[in-house]
């Protein structure tokens, strides 16, 4: 309508300025028309291009923004020189195109191509909690608004100051970096280092089509030979990515495939850095495609698992080789979160591997094949309780690791029988109220890997981590640990092999002493 009125009233200013003598003078009546003929394109061309706007998510006409205010469709400047300017030579091509990208696309999605969100990132990108979780995150962060944007990026950056202190030359037992001896010399190491760096994007290809990759720098805990500055250990990779089918505003069912954490046991800890040995044990990193249900505090999920040896703590033998040409594996898990009181919750689960890592026989190397596999279970639960958080975990192999044992009767340690492979932990953690913006998180871990018979030297290895953490702003998190472990036992070689004499380097009176300060930083 108030087009309408401006077609009118811009054609009765013509007619004013013309004067009778205008109206005699045919050539005047010419331009008259021809005005009135452009003012009718314009209005034509103005109509496409609000309909595209619209169609864009854009606010319909009646809704249009208060002045000043430029809304999704422009950024603030002149009309016509705004950087989303449709130019209207180019309307007719732009409303085909948005006809065509609403019906194969839908338009519930937002208009923003790139964005970040940081809550999301840390949760997806933090090394000690969530673990095996992350589609779940996703789904759960599509629900809260936080994937709006077709693209989400995410990057996270570790620094780490440690002091280290062994009463064994070379035998360091912390995990949270590789303990060789060419990156760890004599009884006293200490460090200034990126522990890891990572990017990521998150891309909402339609309201029900999820896309992740996820890049990692770890020269900490590379599997790379040489020292930590060698180009072989300063690698970039990519350590995840899938394609997942799901919305939970419209299924509890999900579905993906790619390269993802296995769903076994639960793997978290309560410490803000140092992962717990059940996560060095048993957590998995595999190809594969994930089925899961979540609805009502019930996560179910089931994952067919490439076979052969995986990137971590998954194996299953193809043919007697160690060679992935075959899924053949499996994983399930199952468990549950209810309320407990006003401000709490109790989750309890379960899990299930056909093919765990601890299969190779004597002498054990990673990823070496192994003549059958050996299953696993696990049994978890965690209890929130206003500001304290409590976890246990134990995971076992149902079946002796044949390379637990030495085979050779001639060697000493022949008399130490192979064993089912364990670990386990337990944790707690308080958040204390400090009159800061956010609360002083202090934490208490335990946790052992037992790999041999009682009193072999590769017997156990035993984690104690008290923590203390604190953000300073969301996505900044600032750590110190003391941690202190009990036995050396690399899984390489642990019941011997590599040394002269059949010996073994596994140490049971090892121990190792860790101060830990760092900073983990995600935007």
């Amino acid at each position: 309508m108030k087009r309408k009125f401006l077609t009118l009233g811009v054609s009765a200013l013509t007619l004013a300025a013309a004067g009778p003598v205008a109206f005699a003078d045919d050539e005047a009546d010419a331009r008259i028309e021809a005005l009135e003929s452009r003012i009718e394109q314009l209005e034509e061309t103005n109509r496409r291009l609000l309909a595209y706007l619209e169609s864009q998510g854009a606010p319909a006409a009646h809704q249009a923004p208060h002045a000043g205010h430029t809304g999704h469709a422009g950024h603030a400047g002149h009309a016509g020189h705004g950087a989303d300017t449709v130019p209207a030579s180019d309307a007719p091509a732009q409303v085909a195109h948005a006809d065509h990208h609403v019906a194969h696309h839908g338009d519930s999605m937002n208009d923003r191509f790139v964005g970040l969100s940081t809550d999301y990132s840390f949760a997806m990108l933090d090394h000690a909690e969530g673990i095996n979780q992350r589609q779940l995150i996703q789904l759960r962060a599509m629900q809260s608004g936080e994937l709006d944007n077709r693209v989400t990026l995410s990057g996270g950056i570790t620094v780490l100051a440690n002091y280290q202190r062994s009463n064994s030359d070379t035998k360091f037992g912390w995990l949270m970096r590789h303990p060789t001896s060419a990156n760890q010399i004599g009884e006293e190491v200490s460090e200034l280092v990126v522990h890891s760096a990572q990017l990521a994007a998150t891309a909402r290809i339609s309201d029900n089509v999820t896309a992740y990759m996820e890049l990692l720098y770890n020269p900490e805990q590379s599997f790379g030979s040489g020292t930590i500055t060698d180009l072989n250990r300063n690698q970039v990779q990519v350590r995840k990515a899938w394609v997942m089918y799901g919305n939970l505003d419209n299924s509890p069912v999900y579905a993906a495939i790619g390269k993802m954490d296995t769903p076994f046991g639960l793997n978290d800890t309560v410490s803000p850095f140092t992962n717990s040995t059940t996560w060095h044990s048993f957590a998995g990193l595999a190809y594969g495609g994930l089925v899961g249900y979540y609805a009502d505090g019930l996560h179910i999920r089931a994952m067919a698992i490439q076979g052969g040896a995986q990137f971590r703590a998954a194996n299953t033998p193809v043919n007697g080789t160690n060679v992935p040409s075959r899924v053949n594996n499996f994983a399930v898990d199952v468990n549950y979160t209810a309320p407990l009181g006003e401000d709490g919750s109790v989750l309890v689960g379960a899990s299930y591997e056909h093919g765990s890592p601890y299969c190779q026989a004597y002498p054990v190397f990673h990823f070496n094949p192994c003549a059958d596999n050996n299953p696993a279970y696990a049994v978890y639960s965690r209890v929130r309780m206003g500001a304290f958080e409590f976890l246990g975990e134990f995971q076992e192999t149902t079946d002796v690791w044949p390379g637990s044992a030495v085979p050779d009767p001639t060697n000493p340690l022949s008399v130490y029988e192979a064993r089912e492979t364990r670990s386990w932990a337990v944790g707690g953690r308080y958040g204390m109220d400090i009159g800061a913006e956010s609360l002083l998180d202090l934490s208490l871990e335990f946790s052992r890997f037992r790999a041999g018979a009682d009193g072999a030297p590769w017997e156990r290895q035993d984690q104690y981590v008290a923590g203390l953490s604190y953000f300073l702003a969301p996505g900044v998190n600032v750590f110190g640990e003391y941690i202190h472990t009990d036995g050396w036992v690399p899984l390489n070689f642990l019941s011997g092999g590599n040394l002269p004499g059949g010996a073994t380097w596994s140490e049971f009176d090892a121990t190792t002493d860790i101060l830990a300060f760092g900073v983990q930083a995600t935007f």
